[in-house]
């Protein structure tokens, strides 16, 4: 047969590239309970639409070619839910997937697809960092994908997962990502715990360096921490379901679940009357969206608010809702953090946005003005200022001070819409009394009520609507048939569904 020879040596070479780091390394890392980098292309996409490239890619050092098949990253394209998505899979058996000229520029090619075509990238991250010694020296240490290697302008929409120790380019892109899921057991940080100990002279714990509570609690750089790999590899996909492929189409439209808003009524048994009173807005935010529909982003970071993607009659929507659970709904400088990396995301591929109020203002004190929280409240102004995706906000209880306009309040909203049990106002009346007059309701019961009254004057939703502040009140049981309709009266008709995306280029960390 003609050619056979050279059947036989591709048969060969893709044989060894597909071994990976070898069957002894793949073995163990079935005994832990973690998938290997092929394995987790195959479980995250739709089967046998795998397209690879770089399959034959090896280090440029001669020494090492023979033992770095596919030079430790394996890239190319799936489909997911149909749709085209640019993949790098880090692999670890080989060389633990540190980054070489080869295998950058491999990263390199694929991210420049995902950008000129309009494909989301999705890096699945486990990796060592840099290579030794092909880093070393001017030309080692200059090289890679520049300039634009970390450049984030958003065309399309990018997703990392953290699944085992990444040091490095791993965590680099785990920090530039629109949406990070880490499993727990994994590290990110920017070197690695060997190197760390040597750099401060003291061991290291590795979960304090750069584990998963480290970063959906304080960093805030991990939107969700799972269990398993795929756990993560499912996460990345529903994560995507709701954004489009690129910033220059709308969001995707899926089948609204038949019992969607049917125990809306429901509502006013969850929601107290008392102001003071706390409640779990999640279980309102579930019973206005499409069933099964919201997707928490950050639950551990900024606790009194909750980011959530979600879908109303079938459409991608973000939520900004007030958490009474947390701090009484107060807003925090992380809450602030949290709130803008969100604005961004939505207005960047053309989500809308729905504010769900229930809020006391911003928490204030020592701790908070250490952590810049003017400079975060104007960051968040700032932000959604520039957004140009449609925004409605709902008053759904209380909502006071600056924090009012923050959540759309004050002209930063297309549409305000109080429910029948809002209260609008500069702070808490009750605390007013004693800033204003100095009379506490154990000083003086009697005056206190007296200017208690005073205070509480023209702030309640009706107030708000005669001034037209407020451009509808309804009962909140309406409140999905509501927003259907407003948002469907707001869409950007004239622009195919497409914001102005004046914040592409907004950082993505903080």
């Amino acid at each position: 047969m003609a050619f056979e020879k050279h059947i036989e040596e591709l048969e060969q070479r893709r044989a060894k590239a597909l071994s990976m780091g070898g069957a002894n390394k793949l073995a163990e890392r079935k005994a832990q309970g973690v998938l290997n980098a092929r394995e987790r292309i195959d479980w995250l996409a739709d089967p046998g639409t795998f397209l690879e490239t770089g399959l034959f890619a090896t280090s440029n050092r001669p020494e090492a070619r023979d033992r770095s098949p596919a030079d430790g990253k394996i890239a190319g394209y799936v489909k997911l839910d149909g749709r085209d998505v640019a993949v790098v899979s880090n692999d670890f058996t080989v060389m633990g997937a540190s980054s070489s000229p080869v295998n950058t520029a491999k990263v390199g090619h694929v991210k420049g697809v995902a950008t000129r075509r309009g494909l989301p990238m999705v890096f699945l991250g486990e990796s060592t960092g840099a290579r030794m010694p092909d880093v070393m020296g001017a030309a080692g240490i200059t090289a890679g994908d520049r300039p634009t290697q970390y450049r984030r302008t958003r065309e399309t929409p990018w997703v990392s997962a953290v699944l085992g120790h990444c040091y490095g380019s791993s965590s680099w892109y785990a920090a530039l990502a629109d949406f990070v899921v880490m499993r727990k057991g994994a590290i990110t940080a920017v070197s690695s715990i060997k190197l760390t100990s040597m750099a401060i002279a003291q061991a290291v714990d590795p979960e304090a360096l750069g584990g998963w509570q480290l970063h959906t609690e304080v960093t805030g750089m991990v939107d969700l921490a799972v269990d398993t790999d795929e756990e993560a590899l499912d996460a990345v996909r529903r994560f995507l379901s709701y954004l489009p492929s690129h910033h220059h189409e709308a969001p995707p439209v899926r089948p609204v679940p038949p019992d969607s808003g049917q125990d809306a009524a429901r509502i006013l048994d969850i929601l107290p009357e008392s102001r003071t009173k706390v409640y779990d807005v999640r279980k309102i935010l579930a019973l206005i969206y499409d069933t099964g529909s919201v997707f928490e982003l950050k639950p551990r970071y900024g606790r009194s608010v909750v980011t959530a993607l979600a879908r109303l009659d079938g459409k991608s929507v973000g939520i900004v809702a007030s958490n009474p659970m947390a701090k009484g709904g107060a807003i925090d400088p992380e809450a602030c953090n949290k709130v803008v990396s969100f604005l961004v995301l939505c207005d960047s591929f053309n989500i809308p946005l729905v504010f769900m109020v229930d809020q006391p203002g911003f928490l204030i004190g020592v701790e908070g003005e250490r952590k810049g929280a003017i400079g975060r409240v104007m960051n968040w102004m700032n932000a959604l200022s520039l957004v140009t995706v449609p925004k409605i906000s709902v008053v759904m209880r209380k909502t006071y001070g600056q924090a009012v306009l923050n959540m759309g309040g004050g002209g930063n909203a297309d549409e305000v819409v109080c429910w029948f049990s809002a209260e609008l106002n500069f702070m808490d009346p009750r605390s007013a009394v004693t800033v204003v007059h100095g009379v506490t309701e154990q000083s003086d019961p009697a005056r206190f009520q007296e200017l208690l009254e005073q205070m509480s004057q023209s702030t309640s939703a009706y107030d708000a609507a005669a001034n037209h502040s407020a451009h509808a009140v309804i009962n909140p049981v309406q409140t999905r048939d509501c927003l259907i309709r407003l948002l469907d009266v707001h869409r950007l008709r004239l622009s195919d569904g497409v914001g102005e995306h004046l914040m592409r280029t907004w950082p993505t960390s903080y």
